[in-house]
């Protein structure tokens, strides 16, 4: 099985991160799950694979926040006959077997293009929050075309931050975008160009689909900070650079451009965020 992943990936998200990572992190908007439910074609109890964290070369069902809103939402909660979850990193698979209770899903170790899933077993594969680490799109396709039987799909689904919508939101990218260097990040285009080009893709899935909602979750300035300190790259920085990103943060938060308060009183706001699906189906 391969086990290189990148750098920044396997300190960014190792021990020690896993607590602040699931607190942090926003869950999955009801709609999205909702539109994710009516894609497999089957009846019968579905057979799905659940990955979710970001790693490089990887599958990864993280701490399994995903896994929660799945298991939790109405539309799945009675549907799904067995959940797989992969995940590369220890440290995230024993987070996930501690929140995770439920007899149907369970999680073993994995990679993008090694899952150890057998072929056919499962209607639908998810990736939330994850495919942007893959670096290798070839192998990974070819790994869920195998393990996908011949009605299933593949879904990506992303949270992606808003700097549209709001001026503060736009600020705090910037200023974390100092530490990203060469970190694999989420460029649209380069998936697209993925999908357009990749042999693997056009002679198994259809044209891929992309629907996307509104999303605005709930914030306060220490959601939004934490948040922040959670980012892989964020997360590795010594503790005197990380020290002045939270005192930038605040700054950025107390000039406030374009908070939408929730309650002022108690300091809660929208964190605004678009959730973007991308559906591939097997041919």
């Amino acid at each position: 099985m391969e086990t290189t992943v990148h750098p920044i990936a396997q300190s960014g998200f190792g021990t020690g991160t896993t607590e602040l990572y699931d607190r942090v992190r926003p869950s999955y908007l009801t709609e999205s799950l909702s539109y994710i439910r009516q894609i497999p074609k089957t009846t019968a109890p579905l057979h799905v694979v659940d990955s979710s964290l970001q790693l490089a070369f990887r599958i990864g069902a993280g701490t399994g926040i995903f896994t929660r809103a799945l298991l939790t939402h109405p539309e799945w909660a009675t549907s799904i006959g067995a959940l797989r979850a992969v995940e590369p990193s220890d440290d995230m698979r024993d987070f996930w077997m501690k929140s995770v209770k439920d007899d149907c899903a369970a999680i073993t170790k994995g990679t993008f293009d090694n899952t150890g899933v057998e072929d056919g077993w499962a209607d639908i594969v998810i990736i939330a929050e994850a495919f942007h680490w893959c670096l290798d799109h070839g192998k990974a396709l070819a790994e869920f075309a195998r393990i996908l039987n011949k009605d299933g799909a593949v879904v990506m689904i992303w949270n992606l931050e808003d700097r549209e919508a709001a001026g503060w939101v736009a600020q705090l990218y910037d200023r974390r975008k100092v530490h990203q260097k060469s970190t694999p990040q989420f460029h649209f285009n380069l998936l697209r160009r993925a999908f357009s080009n990749t042999p693997e893709y056009t002679s198994v899935f259809h044209s891929h689909e992309e629907n996307k909602w509104a999303y605005r979750a709930l914030a306060t300035d220490q959601i939004v900070t934490e948040r922040a300190l959670s980012w892989s790259y964020i997360s590795v920085l010594p503790p005197d650079e990380k020290a002045k990103v939270v005192e930038d943060i605040k700054v950025i938060l107390e000039r406030g451009d374009g908070k939408v308060w929730i309650n002022k009183e108690e300091g809660t706001y929208q964190y605004p965020h678009t959730s973007l699906v991308v559906v591939s189906r097997k041919k």
